[in-house]
């Protein structure tokens, strides 16, 4: 299987970190779920999450940051401008033997012998 988040290709464990990092927060998680029934208007999604609008903010950064979801601004009959967030479409499948793969390209430096 191709794992892949939105258009991003996931090749080499630089392109999962900021996934693993987007996935590592339960507020995060709560959010995937609630979008994963269908878009949402910012004020709605905060009342759903249970979460101030500015640290919502916070957390849909790091999700867009990591592709899992986009914005986009409407305006409504009225004039208001509205801006609402949607999941992006992604598969991933992480195993042993996909976290192996990975492992092989990392280099963890060891500042006491200076390497």
């Amino acid at each position: 299987m191709k794992n892949f988040v939105g258009n991003l290709s996931l090749n080499k464990y630089e392109d999962y970190v900021s996934v693993f990092d987007a996935l590592s927060h339960p507020v995060r998680i709560k959010i995937i779920g609630i979008l994963a029934e269908g878009r949402q208007y910012v004020s709605e999604l905060a009342r759903l999450v249970n979460v101030s609008r500015p640290l919502l903010y916070m957390h849909l950064k790091k999700l867009e940051t990591a592709r899992l979801v986009k914005s986009t601004m409407e305006i409504s009959e009225n004039g208001k401008a509205m801006k609402f967030y949607s999941l992006e479409y992604f598969e991933l499948e992480i195993n042993k033997d996909t976290l192996s793969e990975l492992s092989k390209s990392i280099v963890i430096e060891n500042p006491e012998n200076g390497s």
